[in-house]
């Protein structure tokens, strides 16, 4: 009896202590050590983007006689994607005047270029003075797993992963921030890309700003796929219960 006790009880122990989720698992951004926070600079590592299909664009043409430009500004809610033109499988767009467009793999600024050059060509006068502006309608993102699932999508150009996070509702105790997935699309496929969100240094990774179109997978713990509880608390009651089967089992065995 004694040693099936003293067995119990290194059981506890064990499983108390490996299977809690620590502060370390879940604050994001920690000092790990690896750097000098006085010194820290976050780093812009910023890339102009380039178009992807389903992008969605607001294009405004703007001129001295604002007649000629109202068939380009239809009326509408400017904050909306209403007015916008979606990038389509073939990374086109049907733009008044000109038609079709393609726009996969440019910049907005040289879409801009190229709309402007186009309107001249075809619809003002080479002296008429023309300012053309184009802008993504938002940015537009997925998230699965040990998050808010859904597509969401936030009425700015540039977003961290941690807003993108936060605005899903942010990853759930279960969730493994130590290796978050961001599946990003690119002109060739997509490509797998792995992020340590509670290491400070993530800051400075080339995928700390998300894109449009980006996936974020969030993976559970090892804990919860093994069936361990979130806290103290909870581990001590699946322990219990554990426990109390093994006690009764033991007695049963015994009076045979």
């Amino acid at each position: 009896m004694m040693k099936l006790k003293f067995l119990l009880i290194c059981l506890f122990i064990s499983v108390l202590c490996s299977s809690c989720i620590t502060n370390k698992d879940v604050v994001y951004l920690q000092d790990k050590g690896t750097v000098n926070l006085d010194s820290l600079s976050i780093k812009e590592l910023y890339k102009p983007y380039r178009v992807q299909v389903n992008d969605v664009l607001n294009i405004s043409v703007k001129a001295l006689d604002n007649e000629l430009t109202a068939i380009f500004n239809p009326v509408g809610d400017a904050s909306s994607n209403l007015n916008g033109f979606t990038v389509d499988l073939h990374g086109n767009i049907k733009f008044p005047i000109l038609g079709v467009i393609n726009v996969l793999g440019f910049t907005v600024s040289e879409i801009e270029e190229r709309v402007k050059k186009e309107l001249l060509a075809q619809y003002f006068k080479e002296s008429a003075e023309l300012f053309v502006t184009v802008k993504l309608a938002g940015l537009r993102y997925t998230t699965i797993g040990e998050v808010g699932t859904g597509v969401n999508t936030l009425n700015q150009e540039r977003v961290n992963i941690i807003e993108a996070l936060a605005n899903a509702g942010d990853i759930d105790l279960t969730g493994d921030r130590k290796d978050v997935l961001i599946i990003r699309q690119y002109p060739d496929g997509q490509k797998i890309h792995h992020i340590d969100l509670t290491d400070i240094t993530a800051m400075n990774s080339p995928y700390y700003y998300i894109q449009p179109n980006d996936i974020i997978l969030v993976k559970p713990l090892k804990r919860k796929v093994l069936g361990a509880g979130q806290t103290a608390i909870q581990n001590v009651t699946v322990i219990s219960s554990i426990l109390s089967v093994m006690v009764s089992t033991y007695f049963l065995v015994k009076n045979l």
